[in-house]
């Protein structure tokens, strides 16, 4: 039988790992107790008569942040 040899992680690939900020729609952003720029300027485009939307990243959702 031979020898399964296993990887270990290393330290720098846990490092390298970003947090991620969740994306949000307008529905969010428009009852959120503190508005951004970027969700503010979100519901100014969506607000045109045809605009579709896919979501804006939210500054206030990222992991590890305290409200």
């Amino acid at each position: 039988m031979s020898k399964v040899n296993k990887k270990k992680k290393s330290a720098a690939a846990a490092e390298q790992k970003k947090a991620q900020m969740k994306i949000v729609t307008s529905d969010t952003c428009a009852v959120c107790k503190t508005p951004c720029k970027r969700g503010l300027d979100y519901l100014d485009t969506l607000s045109a008569p045809g605009a579709v939307g896919y979501g804006v990243p939210c500054v206030l959702t990222l992991p590890g942040r305290k409200p």
